[in-house]
């Protein structure tokens, strides 16, 4: 499969050849998280699953059979199906089966080939309102494949099963609402893939221009004439429309869906080096109550680390809301981040990112950092 052999290219002439492209406002903006129209699988089992008291309960069978292998931290960051590393690498990088996650352990459970997903409802040809959370803003862009004719959703995705090139790819579009909240999106329209029939799935990327880290994501559909209805969460057809307001095991908060448009004051951190690994923690974005951040990790010796912890004091009671890219404990104000099973490497003059969503007011204190 050669999907991406002409990235650079495709990304600047996609709406002319391979979809149209209708950008439905001129603010620009940048992008992160997981497609919610059509929707992936872990953002519609996360809606499947929500409850009054906010705990996740997967009514849908193959949501509830992911969450048993993945954990319901999975749903609570649905947004968060990334590669730290990936590069905008594909195959050869991501193994077949595993496209779902992108290779990510930590939602092994949305690669299972399985027909009762739910699934979004579509029309071949036509134009549909695409839409994609917002969590956290990074330049990049999107590209969209859809799988071949005669794929069989019984075996588990692999990268023969989808059509050689994206039928939309989308830099950088507008946005509406976030960050860090599970209504906020980008959007944008563009044209489906033409004569397609039948149960399919939507394969995305977000490539990020600012950074190796990569998104993926599995979109359930079904061309059968639907306009974007969304069949199997809930227990019917229509889906939650207000997430829960005190979920459980510290899941992301939602802060204002307006947050300050101006960058943060705050500099970044001036980190202690301990050996070569150098971490800096910057504070990407505020508002009232809240803020987000993004921390370095860097090598800064000739040799590769394997395996990193990165700990701070918080310097006024700041609490983590939500984080991904890397595991943490926090005692008191310190906390201690160490990385995920799949970014512990680091190479030589490398570097890799993990994020958070924290409440209090913004800060960025000294982080320290140390090889395994």
């Amino acid at each position: 499969m050669k999907p991406l052999r002409r990235a650079a290219v495709v990304a600047t002439t996609a709406a002319l050849t391979a979809g149209t492209l209708a950008v439905l406002n001129p603010t620009a903006a940048q992008a992160h998280g997981a497609p919610m129209a059509p929707g992936s699988r872990t953002y519609l089992c996360w809606q499947d699953g929500l409850t009054p008291q906010g705990n996740i309960v997967p009514q849908n069978p193959a949501c509830a059979a992911a969450v048993a292998i993945s954990g319901a931290n999975s749903l609570y960051n649905w947004f968060s199906v990334l590669r730290s590393d990936a590069a905008g690498r594909t195959v050869g990088y991501i193994p077949d089966g595993q496209l779902c996650s992108g290779g990510n352990p930590s939602f092994a459970g949305y690669d299972l080939a399985r027909t009762d997903w739910p699934v979004t409802h579509l029309t071949a040809g036509a134009m549909f309102n695409f839409k994609y959370s917002n969590w956290a803003h990074h330049p990049g862009t999107f590209y969209f494949y859809v799988t071949k004719d005669g794929w069989d959703p019984t075996r588990p995705l692999r990268w023969s099963d989808l059509e050689e090139e994206p039928f939309l790819v989308v830099t950088d579009p507008p946005q509406r609402g976030g960050p860090g909240t599970n209504d906020g999106h980008y959007y944008f329209s563009g044209r489906l893939p033409a004569n397609k029939s039948g149960r399919h799935i939507i394969y995305s990327r977000w490539v990020r221009s600012d950074s190796p880290e990569n998104f993926f994501g599995c979109s359930d559909v079904v061309f059968d004439g639907g306009n974007g209805e969304v069949t199997g969460i809930g227990g019917g057809s229509t889906p939650p429309t207000t997430p829960p307001s005190t979920p459980p095991y510290t899941p992301p908060t939602t802060p204002p869906s307006t947050p300050p448009s101006t960058p943060p004051s705050t500099p970044p951190s001036t980190p202690p080096a301990s050996g070569n690994c150098v971490a800096t923690m910057t504070v990407t974005n505020s508002w009232n109550g809240g803020f987000q951040a993004e921390v370095t990790v860097s090598n800064r010796g000739s040799s590769p680390i394997n395996g990193w912890t990165a700990s701070w004091t918080w310097p006024g009671g700041q609490t983590i809301n939500s984080l991904w890219n890397a595991t943490y404990t926090q005692s008191g104000n310190t906390v201690t981040a160490r990385n995920a099973p799949y970014n512990g490497t680091i190479p030589a003059n490398g570097s890799v990112t993990f994020g958070l969503v924290g409440s209090g007011e913004s800060a960025t204190p000294s982080v320290s950092c140390s090889a395994a």
